[in-house]
Parts: C-alpha cells; structure tokens; sequence
C-alpha cells in the first residue's frame, strides 16, 4: 500500500470570477521509502500539493489518503494526531524555538505528545546523533549555522518515526555546500531509514538527490520522470528541459 495516495486533488481559492484554481485534479503516488521532488515555476501548485499532504489545509475535492486513510474523514484533533505520529515537517526557514537547545526541539513533537521528557530527549539526543549533531545537543538556534540548525528540524521530522517527510523549500535559506548536505540527508532518511519523502524545491541540483521528479505548472503534473541511480543531475536538467522548465 502507497504511504501517500493523491486522487484528483483540487483546491480553489475565492468564488465566482476571483476564483483561483491552485490544484486541478491531481493525481500522485509516493511509496514507502520512496524519495520525490516536486517542480515548477512559483504559483504552480507545488506549495499547495504539500499542505493538502499534510493535512495543513483542506481540498476543495478529490482525496488524500496517508497510509490508505482519506484525511478528508478525520476531525481536528484527528488529523492533529496524524501530523504529529505519522508525518514529519522540514521548513525554508528551520522553525525552531530559540530558547530551546537542539535537543529540546528535536524533542518538541514527542513532548507536545505526552511522552515523558527523559524519553523524549533521550530519542532526540540520538536522532540528532545520526544527523551529525552528536556534539552540539545543548545549542541553542543562535549558536548554530543555518545548515546545523536545519539539521535539527530534520531530526525533530524524524524524531517520532513517521511515515512521511514533507519538506517545502528545505534549502531555501542556505549556501549551496549546506543545501547539498540537508539533500544528502533528506535522501539518506529514505534509503536508509525507509522514509517517504516529499521534498518541493525549484533547485535541479537539489532535485536531483530524489529518486523522482514531479513536474508541475498551472495546477497540474506535467511530467513525473524516474532519476538514475547515482548522480541525477544531467537527467534531471534534461527532463526540465522536456517540461519547459528551463
């Protein structure tokens, strides 16, 4: 079974001749351990796609079904439990609390849970180990780098486990050695830690760490192209290329 199954998604924004179409019947599959970029010009939908994904906004119709669940079925708090167990958050700009160490907002999501704190920590302290920050768990944001400090909201993504990483613009916000290493890392949490992840971007550089790419324009797929194993990034400009992306 798919980890996420999207069935002719459409969001609408506004009514009458206001109306935007932000998604036109979208349909994609991503499977478990299974790393996708998503691409496209600004205003293309991909934003869009991934907060319907997280349950962050609702469809206007069609179906998002994690883990062969339509999230369109659950209440509030429901669909707050699925973000927090099964779904895993990565931001351009880290989101993480400034008075807070590395390990206490590694920890956050198990914290907010009702897990006991020694526990929560103790987890934190080692999925922050595995993302190379074994010597930095009682930093605070400020005494870290942007790359460290989006290493830790990787680690807090990945603290409880969960099914799916949805990660919107993840290396947005640094310089290009930074960005190649959170890549590097989004990838590693699915090979090796059999993760779904689904990453938007507009980098191909960053893109091409994925296994696939999900093109889209106006709303909709335009191309879903298969990278090669090893270094994608000459398939992946040329399959840009293909969908008038470049």
């Amino acid at each position: 079974m798919p980890i996420v199954e999207v069935r002719q998604l459409t969001k609408v924004y506004g009514e009458g001749d206001t109306a935007v179409t932000a998604l036109d019947h979208v349909d994609l599959t991503v499977e478990q351990g299974e790393f996708v970029a998503v691409m496209g010009p600004s205003g293309c939908g991909k934003s869009t796609l991934l907060n319907l994904v997280g349950g962050l906004d609702k469809p206007t119709s069609g179906q998002v079904l994690i883990g062969g669940t339509d999230i369109a079925t659950m209440n509030d708090t429901e669909v707050t439990q699925l973000r927090r167990r099964r779904l895993g958050f990565v931001f351009q700009f880290f989101n993480l609390i400034p008075v807070l160490d590395s390990a206490e907002n590694a920890a956050l999501p198990l914290t907010l849970d009702g897990v006991a704190p020694a526990t929560a920590r103790a987890k934190a302290e080692d999925w922050l180990t595995k993302v190379g920050l074994g010597d930095r768990l009682r930093n605070r944001p400020d005494q870290l780098s942007g790359g460290q400090q989006q290493r830790v909201a990787v680690a807090r993504a990945l603290v409880t486990d969960p099914d799916l990483i949805l990660a919107d613009e993840p290396t947005g916000n640094l310089d290009s050695k930074s960005a190649d290493e959170i890549a590097d890392l989004l990838r590693q949490a699915s090979v090796e830690w059999n993760r779904a992840v689904v990453m938007v971007t507009h980098d191909v550089r960053i893109a091409s760490h994925a296994a696939r790419i999900v093109f889209m324009r106006d709303g909709a797929i335009m191309d879903d192209v298969a990278l090669p194993a090893g270094d994608g990034a000459e398939a992946a400009r040329a399959a840009m290329e293909k969908a008038g992306l470049l």
